[in-house]
């Protein structure tokens, strides 16, 4: 029997169909990842395609890695020619030996979350912007949704035009991307945007690569921005073998720029693409798909489909509402504990997933308590640890000399009496004679009142040189321990704290151990200081999940996508916490619809037990508040849940109104002489809120922003602010507690 006989109808048309645009719609659990890797074997072994010629794209390393696997095992030999990746990482590879087109050195750095804040607050000291009235966020978030949709500085200046705000955006934007080129340094919309100008510009390096890749393949596609699809199509644009596999109800990430239209329209922009729809679930019990099912009917802009399985029926979904998140965070931990001790399970069986990171807490100190071993998916990032920090930048000066911001983190640590004060001053001459920081530094002999730190400089800059020497004869294990010994780093270390300085002494034990795994991953290439660089950069918090422990894990809704767990607890099903009270208020219906999708990729998570928590009041901001039941709880039909003794059919709701509620009744109703007036807020006249359009303001959750639009209710005031970390919020002037500033 041929392997392609092991799949079901519709998967085996899928793997068999390999000319021209399709479109896989492939539901949670449908076995999507099997049909890439058979279609994968099926153009290699039927169709007589090169390994070579095909490409593979997802988008976490842990996805990558898994498909990469299966490819392997499943095609054998001459599937390391294959290109299995990340959208990051292939643009990396393509970039690594191109961008010198672009007039970049090809062993540019990648700069982190932590790289850009940094050299955003240098721009913003530069362009003597004050950073308490326009947050250092703001632009980088205003930069990045620029370059997700393809806009250079020049371009978003144009658009700027006649606009305060924006116009100071386009400013940071052009001198932010002139740092980033002065430090021969991309951040990661740049990889992408990069390659998108390097294929636009260069139509051999394109040709090139439209030759190299015939057959193309595209996973988790909903989740592309306009800058990816791009990319897709620019690579595709020849001979159009492009498939496509996406779930239009799991498009989650529309923070992060994510176009859910891309996998709508996807016909529309392939003409003669062929759709194919995989609804055979093999994950999930009926029970659980009937939830879901009947959850993400209600959202209108998707394509339609429905989970069915062979599954049996399951347990009906669990739902358990409380009086408080105490006792909610107190019931899942002990039923957790009861699953491991009496019915079989592991703790690495069970995961809390919930809407925002702050709910964390109360299990975090359950678990502690009774003594559970967990994990939270998407706290420190390792790599952001100040240790490694550290001892990653003196890499990433050895490996590009011009990255001023590595040079600069490390020329004091350990500490070399090099001051401040001597730091500007390289800093001004570098600046003057339009150099790197490091190249000033090696001429440190011609900066005017550098005094006693001339000795000092000297020996960092011999140090650095020495191990640019070294790195060139030794293994990057070996280089990292002349490192650490000839800096006297861990020395420092112990100096300063001899309890901190164990657990930060262990985090560098375990980079060690990160750099033995890539040069043992690396095989038959020869590991590179710039290749184990780049793989640090494009490790995603997400990747730290290890299947191989024991313990529970706890994550955002939105980490969870891709993973799967028998027994899954959604904790904080309520109005004002899932959907989110800025989602019910906001004017855009497709808000609440982003926010069903990520209730359905929760109930989805599951394979055999789900349980639904609320609590009827829960502190938020320092402030008790009393939420009803989540709209998404109340569109599961009643013979699905399974209530417990907890909770009674007639109380399946909060008598309480929400504080967002109370507000819209307040701003309805006309006020007559007699009502009690509303609390004013100190105008000169005594009437409004105590701020106007055009003023800016600050709101304790969003941070500041400026009030674009005042609408007088019969007691209350609507007021529409664009808030510059969180965009436009409208909100009741007496709930929302704004002050001018």
């Amino acid at each position: 029997m041929s392997i392609y006989d092991t799949l079901n109808t519709e998967q085996k048309e899928a793997v068999l169909h390999t000319e021209g645009p399709l479109l896989i719609l492939a539901g949670a659990g449908s076995g999507k990842t099997r049909v890439l890797t058979h279609r994968i074997s099926y153009l290699i072994e039927e169709k007589g395609v090169n390994p070579w010629n095909i490409l593979a794209i997802t988008f976490t390393n842990k996805a990558a890695g898994e498909m990469r696997e299966r490819v392997d095992k499943i095609v054998g030999f001459g599937s390391e020619s294959i290109w299995v990746s990340t959208f990051h990482s292939m643009c990396v590879r393509i970039l690594r030996r191109h961008i010198d087109r672009l007039g970049y050195d090809t062993n540019f750095t990648i700069y982190d979350t932590d790289d850009q804040k940094t050299l955003m607050k240098d721009v913003c000291k530069m362009l003597q912007i004050d950073t308490k009235v326009y947050k250092e966020r703001m632009f980088l978030g205003e930069i990045s949704s620029a370059k997700n949709e393809l806009v250079t500085p020049e371009e978003y200046e144009l658009n700027a035009a006649g606009d305060y705000v924006k116009g100071k955006v386009a400013k940071v934007y052009k001198e932010y991307e002139k740092q980033l080129r002065d430090n021969n340094a991309l951040d990661f919309d740049d990889l992408l945007l990069k390659t998108v100008q390097l294929f636009q510009t260069q139509a051999d390096v394109l040709d090139y690569y439209q030759e190299r890749f015939r057959y193309i393949m595209v996973d988790e596609y909903q989740d592309t921005n306009t800058v990816q699809f791009q990319l897709i199509r620019i690579l595709a644009g020849k001979y159009k073998n492009l498939c496509v596999v996406g779930d239009d109800d799991q498009s989650i990430y529309k923070f992060r720029g994510a176009n859910i239209q891309n996998i709508l329209n996807f016909e529309k922009v392939f003409a003669d693409a062929r759709v194919i729809k995989l609804e055979q679930n093999y994950r999930s019990t009926a029970n659980i798909l009937n939830a879901a099912n009947a959850v993400i009917r209600h959202n209108t802009g998707r394509k339609d489909k429905t989970l069915w399985t062979d599954n049996e029926e399951g347990e009906k979904i669990g739902f358990r509402q409380f009086d408080t998140a105490f006792d909610e965070a107190e019931y899942i931990v002990d039923e957790i504990r009861k699953g491991v001790s009496g019915k079989g399970y592991t703790y690495s069986d069970n995961a809390i997933l919930y809407r925002t990171n702050a709910q964390s807490r109360m299990f975090e100190e359950k678990f502690v308590a009774a003594n559970i071993p967990y994990k939270i998916i998407e706290g420190v990032n390792f790599y952001a640890r100040r240790e490694i920090k550290d001892l990653l930048s003196y890499l990433k000066t050895i490996d590009n000399g011009k990255d001023d911001l590595a040079v600069r983190r490390i020329i004091n640590v350990p500490k070399r009496s090099i001051g401040l004060t001597t730091v500007n001053r390289v800093q001004e001459n570098a600046l003057e004679r339009g150099i790197s920081f490091y190249d000033a530094l090696s001429s440190a002999d011609l900066i005017d009142n550098i005094g006693r730190s001339l000795s000092k400089i000297e020996s960092f800059v011999a140090l650095i040189e020495h191990f640019k020497e070294q790195s060139e004869k030794m293994s990057l294990s070996q280089l990292m321990e002349e490192i650490i010994e000839m800096t006297g780093y861990i020395e420092s270390l112990e100096a300063e704290s001899e309890i901190e300085a164990e657990t930060r002494i262990e985090n560098i034990e375990e980079l060690k151990s990160k750099i033995i795994a890539y040069e043992e991953s690396c095989e038959d290439e020869k590991p590179t200081l710039s290749g184990f660089l780049e793989e640090v950069a494009l490790v995603a918090d997400v990747d730290t999940l290890d299947e191989n422990s024991d313990y529970v894990v706890l994550m955002t809704l939105h980490s969870a996508k891709g993973l799967e767990f028998p027994n899954v607890y959604l904790a904080g099903m309520e109005d004002g916490l899932f959907p989110s009270y800025m989602t019910i208020t906001a004017d855009d219906p497709m808000e609440i619809e982003e926010e069903r999708r990520l209730c359905y990729v929760g109930i989805t998570r599951a394979r055999k037990h789900l349980t639904m928590t609320c609590a009827r009041r829960r502190m938020i901001h320092g402030e008790t508040q009393y939420n009803k039941l989540s709209r998404f709880l109340k569109e599961i039909p009643l013979e699905l849940l399974d209530t417990g003794n907890i909770v009674e059919k007639n109380t399946m709701d909060v008598p309480k109104q929400t504080a967002y509620a109370q507000a819209r009744q307040t701003f309805k109703t006309k006020a007559f002489s007699t009502a009690k007036p509303i609390k004013q807020f100190g105008t000169a006249s005594g009437e409004g809120p105590g701020y106007d359009v055009g003023d800016r303001v600050k709101h304790m959750k969003f941070g500041e922003g400026l009030v674009t639009a005042m609408t007088a209710g019969g007691r209350d005031y609507e007021v529409t602010v664009q808030f510059d970390t969180v965009g436009v919020k409208k909100m009741f002037a007496t709930f929302a507690k704004l002050q001018k500033i």
